[in-house]
């Protein structure tokens, strides 16, 4: 215990390489987890990070919520970081889309995938590291800037941490890739980083400016401001911090906060009201995740993971299937698809976040506003199931109905899960936490880790997201099950678990 002591309060330099040994080999051991099957590498991360975070304090090296492992949360609050690339792209594609603009742009890059590690090829293995070192260095140049008198133990090495992840990030590019331009290459990833870093700044400013009228997080304007970055430059090729980041930044952020949230498992049950928030959690993943799919398959007749996996992605804003779209494990047609679903929905976050604003203000749900939202919701998600049905396999028509689904079924997953708690004996504040946890919600997730609702719900958020990601197997299972298959979703079991997910949130909010 005074070794860790130690680590923590003087030798921060020694806790940075032993983060590096934490974070990095949770990813590639995933990889090789599931290397040879259709399964995403984070269905094996959620477990490990959450096991490693539990037995972090079962053996007395750490207490819930790891202070003595600083940079480890420090890590975790890196959610904005890795979400930034994805509203660019996703911008990027919009752009392409709405703008009838050609959708292939020549790349500069050819990987190098001889395996350096079983299920992970050399440039992927790069990318790993390289986002590991981005996401931390870019955090550290942030809090150097904007909180210089924090009372953080490793506030004052943040100007050595951000010039460690920075420059190691530099040096990181994959010299064997085929590279048509190596110079231009890392302009390119000297340019994204530097973006990524303005995008952050005028971001928190612009949310500093707006709080006294309403507390919109910085989550929201960091989702405008790069997603019209990216449609304005919709022919940029990726250099390698986009790349990087892309393919890696949603698993290194997870794998961090899963660590935090295990380490709360042991105590967090003991709080008052907390069983109902957990078990709505859980069962909400069933129900809104499944319950989604089923209707897409029952309504709009299809049942392929080029329209299920980017279209629950974008309609949960869900971080786990986000990460394995954007990794590319549901086939290259769902990775184009998934960063427009996600950015779709975030520009309805304007209701979201405003309505969840005036909320937090008063302790309880804004009602007339909220009905409205999901009746809205529910006209859209209609039209967009009659669209994708009638799309007959055109690319074009199955990713407008798509968007109009994740725009749809975000509303009425957001607000009517916000609507029924509010049936329930939760306060507001655990209200959140467990919607936000029902969906794998990660804007509201980077929302409440900013204190949209206070401090307390701020250091339980990582327990409370990272537990009904136990139920990620099963969603895991299924949509590797279909990748199997051509593609093709299995239906029954699908029903079958949305009407538990249903029989399960009912028992959250009226029996508990």
């Amino acid at each position: 215990m005074e070794i860790v002591h130690q680590l923590s309060q003087v030798q921060v330099l020694n806790q940075f390489w032993l983060l590096l040994f934490f974070i990095v080999p949770m990813v590639i051991i995933s990889r090789m987890v599931v290397a040879g099957s259709r399964f995403s590498p984070i269905l094996i991360i959620v477990i490990f990070g959450l096991l490693l975070g539990f037995l972090l304090v079962e053996v007395n090296i750490a207490t819930p919520g790891l202070p003595e492992l600083p940079l480890v949360d420090f890590m975790a609050r890196t959610t904005i970081i890795a979400l930034i690339v994805s509203f660019f792209v996703g911008g990027q594609e919009l752009r392409k889309i709405l703008g009838n603009k050609e959708m292939e742009v020549k790349d500069i890059v050819v990987p190098m995938n001889e395996e350096v590690v079983l299920g992970t090829g050399r440039t992927h293995f790069i990318f790993i590291l390289r986002s590991f070192f981005l996401l931390i260095g870019i955090e550290g140049f942030m809090r150097m800037f904007l909180q210089p008198g924090s009372l953080d133990t490793v506030a004052g090495f943040y100007p050595l941490i951000a010039f460690i992840g920075l420059i190691a990030s530099v040096i990181l590019v994959d010299n064997k890739a085929q590279v048509g331009n190596k110079h231009v290459y890392i302009r390119k990833g000297l340019l994204e980083t530097a973006l990524i870093i303005i995008v952050l700044f005028i971001s928190y400013a612009i949310a500093q400016e707006v709080q006294p009228i309403i507390a919109l997080p910085q989550i929201f304007f960091a989702m405008m401001i790069s997603a019209a970055i990216g449609a304005i430059f919709y022919n940029w090729t990726f250099g390698p911090t986009v790349r990087a980041l892309l393919f890696a930044g949603i698993p290194v952020v997870l794998a961090a906060n899963f660590m935090v949230g295990g380490s709360r498992i042991g105590d967090a049950f003991a709080i008052e009201g907390m069983n109902a928030v957990l078990f709505y959690g859980f069962f909400g993943q069933l129900f809104w995740m499944f319950g989604g799919i089923a209707l897409v398959m029952f309504i709009a007749k299809t049942a392929h993971t080029r329209n299920l996996a980017p279209g629950m992605a974008g309609s949960l804003s869900h971080s786990g299937l986000t990460g394995a779209c954007t990794a590319g494990d549901f086939g290259k047609v769902a990775a184009q698809r998934a960063p427009i679903m996600i950015n779709i929905p975030f520009f309805g976050h304007i209701f979201v976040f405003s309505v969840l604003a005036i909320s937090a203000e008063q302790g309880s749900l804004w009602f007339i506003p909220t009905a409205i939202i999901v009746t809205i919701g529910v006209v859209l998600t209609a039209m967009a199931l009659n669209n994708l049905r009638n799309a007959n396999g055109e690319d074009r028509k199955e990713v407008k109905a798509l968007m109009q689904f994740s725009f749809g079924w975000q509303i009425c997953a957001v607000f009517g899960g916000l609507a029924l708690l509010s049936m329930s004996s939760m306060s507001f504040e655990y209200g959140a936490m467990a919607q936000t946890s029902a969906i794998s919600h990660f804007g509201l997730f980077a929302a409440i880790q900013g204190e949209m609702f206070g401090v307390e719900s701020s250091l339980l958020i990582p327990f409370i997201f990272s537990m009904p990601f136990l139920v990620h197997p099963v969603v895991f299972f299924m949509f590797g099950k279909a990748m199997e298959n051509n593609g093709e979703m299995p239906k029954l079991p699908v029903y079958i678990m949305a009407i538990i997910g249903l029989i399960g949130i009912s028992f959250a909010i009226f029996a508990l």
